[in-house]
Order: C-alpha cells, then sequence, then structure tokens
C-alpha cells in the first residue's frame, strides 16, 4: 500500500524550500522530494544573489507582483533570523544618449509597479556617488541588494523542518498518476522505488518543471509549459577592483536578461555576469572564450578594468518559458483544476526574480493549498 500524505512538493530549490516552509505552518503532513543529495543544488544556488526590487516586469504580471513584494518580505525574513545581506542599492546606467530613453522606461515602470525610491540621476550626480563608473544617466534603485542565498534557504529548510516537514532527498520522481482523491506519486532514491498516495502535488522542480507537468498528464506543448534552457557565465574580477565600486552596476537589459551587470559579493569581492545563452543541455562550464566579450561589455562603463582582471568563475541555467527571439513570458502558478487534475499546483519558468520572489510564490501557493484542501 502506498504511503499516505496531504501534500507533496517536489523540488528543494529556493521556492520549494519557502513553500515548503509556509504550508507546513499549517499543513502537518508535508513531504518535499528533491533528486539530488541536498538542496538548492542547481538555479538557487548559481545566480547573482541579488534582491531586486521590480522595474523589468509588466505592472500586475506574477513577476512584477511577487518581486516587490518578496524584496519586502525577504529584507524581513534576513533580518528576523539574522541571515547575512546588504540593502547596498543599484545604478542602471546609460552608457550612452541612445540608452537613455530605456533607463527611463525602467524608471517609470518601477513606479507604475510600486517601487519606492527611485530616483533618475544625472552623470554629475552618478559621479558623486560612483567615481569609477561612465555613465549619461542612471537610475538609482536603493532596495535593491544582495543575499547570501545558501543562508537563506537553510534558514527555509530549518522552518520547514521545525514545523514538522519531511524532506527525502536523492528521490527523484518517476511518475504521476491521477487517482480517486489525489495522486500517485513514484519515487526513486537508493533503496529503490515506493509510492505515496497524496492529496496536493506541488511541482517546484525548477529546470524539470515541465518534465514533472508532462509526468502528471499535461501535453506541455500545447498548454505553453515547455522550458528552454538559458544559460549565464560568470567572470570575477581581481580581487584589486573589490573598492571599485559601491553598488550593484547594471546597464540597460537585454532581451533575454539584465545585461553583463557588475555584482558585488558579501565578501566584497565583485563579478560581472551573466551573459545569455540558450543551450540544449544543462552543464556548468564557463567558456574561456567569453572573455573578451564580459570585458567589452563592462568596459563601457567602467573604463579602469583591463581584460587581464577578468578570470572565468561559474555558470547558471535559467528555466525560461520564452525560446530565443521571443518576447516576455510570466510565470506560471497554477492549479490545473480545469485540465482535470484537481489539487496539481504547477510552478514552471520559475527564473529570476525567482530568488527575491520566493517568500510572496510562497504565500500565495499557501493560499492555493488552503483552498484545495478546505
Amino acid at each position: 500500500m502506498a504511503n499516505e500524505v496531504d501534500i507533496v512538493i517536489i523540488g528543494a530549490g529556493v521556492v520549494g524550500l519557502a513553500i515548503a516552509a509556509e504550508v507546513s505552518r499549517t499543513s502537518k503532513n508535508v513531504f518535499v522530494f528533491e533528486k539530488n543529495r541536498t538542496f538548492g543544488l542547481e538555479t538557487s544556488s548559481r545566480n547573482s544573489e541579488v534582491i531586486h526590487a521590480g522595474m523589468y516586469y509588466p505592472q500586475d504580471s506574477l513577476k512584477a507582483k511577487f518581486c516587490v513584494e518578496g524584496n519586502r518580505l525577504i529584507y524581513q525574513f534576513c533580518e528576523k533570523y539574522n541571515i547575512n545581506h546588504s540593502r547596498l542599492g543599484k545604478l542602471i546606467i546609460a552608457a550612452d544618449n541612445a540608452e537613455i530613453k530605456a533607463v527611463e522606461k525602467l524608471y517609470r515602470q518601477g513606479i507604475k509597479n510600486g517601487i519606492d525610491g527611485l530616483q533618475m540621476l544625472t552623470r554629475t550626480e552618478i559621479k558623486q556617488l560612483e567615481p569609477n563608473v561612465e555613465a549619461v544617466a542612471g537610475l538609482l534603485s536603493p532596495s535593491t541588494g544582495i543575499v547570501d542565498s545558501h543562508d537563506l534557504m537553510k534558514m527555509f529548510y530549518g522552518c520547514a523542518i521545525e514545523n514538522g516537514a519531511a524532506f527525502v532527498f536523492g528521490a527523484e520522481v518517476k511518475n504521476i498518476n491521477s487517482v480517486t482523491g489525489g495522486y500517485e506519486v513514484c519515487i526513486q532514491d537508493s533503496e529503490g522505488t515506493c509510492s505515496f498516495a497524496v492529496r496536493v502535488v506541488i511541482n517546484a522542480a525548477g529546470l524539470y518543471s515541465d518534465k514533472v507537468a508532462q509526468m502528471a498528464g499535461i501535453d506541455i506543448g500545447k498548454a505553453g509549459y515547455k522550458l528552454h534552457y538559458c544559460k549565464g557565465e560568470y567572470f570575477s574580477l581581481n580581487p584589486k577592483n573589490r573598492r571599485l565600486v559601491n553598488r550593484l552596476v547594471y546597464p540597460v537589459p537585454e532581451q533575454a536578461g539584465l545585461g553583463t551587470h557588475v555584482t558585488l559579493a558579501l565578501d566584497g569581492n565583485m563579478r560581472l555576469g551573466p551573459n545569455t545563452k540558450y543551450v540544449d543541455n544543462i552543464e556548468y562550464m564557463v567558456d574561456e572564450r567569453s572573455r573578451t566579450d564580459f570585458y567589452q561589455a563592462a568596459h563601457r562603463y567602467l573604463p579602469s578594468i583591463e581584460i587581464d582582471d577578468i578570470a572565468p568563475d561559474f555558470a547558471g541555467i535559467r528555466p525560461k518559458l520564452q525560446a530565443a527571439g521571443e518576447g516576455f513570458r510570466d510565470y506560471v502558478i497554477r492549479d490545473e483544476s480545469d485540465k482535470g487534475l484537481p489539487g496539481l499546483i504547477n510552478l514552471i519558468g520559475i527564473e529570476s526574480p525567482g530568488l527575491t520572489s520566493a517568500p510572496a510564490i510562497a504565500k500565495y501557493v499557501a493560499e492555493m493549498v488552503a483552498d484545495i484542501i478546505a
């Protein structure tokens, strides 16, 4: 007989962990299945660790809503649990006059999205804040910051455990069958295979969330759920540059990303990235040949850096719903009752600003769960 479970969460990245911490506050029979040996080993730990403000996304989109709300919640959470973070602010710069309109558009979008404290800056004002940055205009976002993503995930994990949630690592979901009253979820781990009778299934499988949805019987092509892998590489800057800027510095965004930006780590070191490369497979090698592109992108607004200051660091993969060349796609976060799958909650395409959005997404999903099991 299958083990009986009220709620299963598939995936223990930052979003799955945040959901586990939130849902387990009121539901006591919660299991999390994660195919890796521990939590947060994929997209959640391979990113810029930025707490975003939310000016890049259309008004009323889930990305905008959850980023703005998540920004507030994540600072509260970090302060409550003493998680290492810094509200250091960000500059989005126009390197030349042709880019000023793009920066002004981000300012207007940020105001529409309800972001506080945004300020347009002149060249002189930028120089006062960042003497080493060359730009003709810029947008200051005071609420942007950085966070220790591992400490954040560790605290979500700890809260979930304290609430009674159970985590099964090294457990890969192999099949999901719709049955009377819920689902049969089959997993494979080091001891073999076993099945769980589950009332609610929450698919937070990140890079594999479309495949999990497909296991449950959804035509991901027809539903628009097919994911496209977009690789982002990072290069580190020589430690001699650690005082070059005081806050994050971003160019105007590209179609598939936010541009090659300068990120400060909590230890004061600096890195450049990510770039955007659509790929067919998940692998994390950094192409040394990208060094020139990174140098040229950053040298536009940081003219003091030299190409020898840049070294390969790490890479991550974004699970994008939009293919190369396609326009904006919002998160998919929905109960699939209208597809004949009540109690299946899919989260698909949770890329940036997923880290920032995690606590807000968790609250939203918890409300969906409460409606299902009421």
